[in-house]
């Protein structure tokens, strides 16, 4: 098992709203997260630093001999602990009003892997050599999509694309969509909006498949993504686990 984590600010924005992280605890369980901050006066980084913080400690606390149903139940109870953490801090500081953040997190154990999804960071797995993207985006645009008012093309370039329709934060509850997902998986990446508004899927998986360290495919994605002009802050988060010839736990 291998993992890495990077956020950059990107090539236009002053400073970095994202918080991301990848945590083990005692039971040889990962967490990986990463949220995607927003609002005026440095809230957004407060929000993410918030949702990222509590996570990862409340992880290394608390997740124990957890079955998949206990597990979903610790993600959506976490989730808005956080989000009533968010939601006070806004109330306690008017500066921050508008404060909010998204959240995309993995879990996985040796016998489930489990999603949770809020807002438009993003959850990927590696089958057979093929990227997947497991989370939906809780944005304008991929609503008129589903609605068939929008096609994937119109909504790439669309004036409201970055429209967000569920953050934590923004309400006194939030409801996180939970992915079960197939443990007959390789690799998971998780990513901000950063990565996926400057890289396609093809061209994501590109750089995974390369014959490159952890690492190295960390940070290739985040400068692909400033030189195609890095216009928001880029978060990955990404493990490995197994390679050819290594066991699969």
């Amino acid at each position: 098992m291998k993992s890495f984590y990077l956020t950059d600010a990107g090539k236009v924005r002053n400073h970095n709203e994202d918080s991301v992280i990848i945590v083990k605890n005692d039971e040889d369980s990962y967490l990986m997260a990463i949220a995607d901050g927003m609002g005026g006066h440095s809230a957004g980084e407060v929000a993410s630093s918030i949702a990222i913080g509590h996570l990862g400690k409340y992880f290394k606390e608390s997740f124990r001999n957890m079955s998949k149903v206990d597990a979903v139940n610790w993600i959506r109870d976490t989730v808005n602990e956080i989000n009533t953490l968010i939601f006070s801090y806004e109330k306690d500081h008017p500066e921050s009003k508008g404060m909010g953040t998204t959240l995309v997190t993995a879990i996985l154990t040796k016998d489930y892997l489990l999603f949770g999804n809020v807002g438009d960071s993003s959850g990927f797995v590696m089958k057979n050599n093929n990227l997947h993207k497991v989370t939906y985006d809780h944005t304008l645009v991929n609503l008129l999509v589903s609605a068939g008012e929008l096609t994937k093309e119109e909504a790439s370039v669309h004036p409201k694309k970055n429209v967000l329709m569920k953050a934590l934060g923004a309400s006194t509850e939030v409801d996180i969509d939970i992915f079960d997902c197939d443990m007959d998986i390789s690799e998971i990446l998780l990513c901000s909006d950063g990565l996926t508004g400057m890289l396609d899927r093809e061209q994501i998986e590109k750089v995974l498949l390369s014959e490159s360290s952890v690492e190295d495919k960390v940070n290739k994605l985040i400068y692909k993504a400033n030189n195609r002009g890095g216009t928001d802050n880029i978060s990955v988060a990404y493990l490995v686990r197994f390679e050819s010839g290594e066991d699969k736990w």
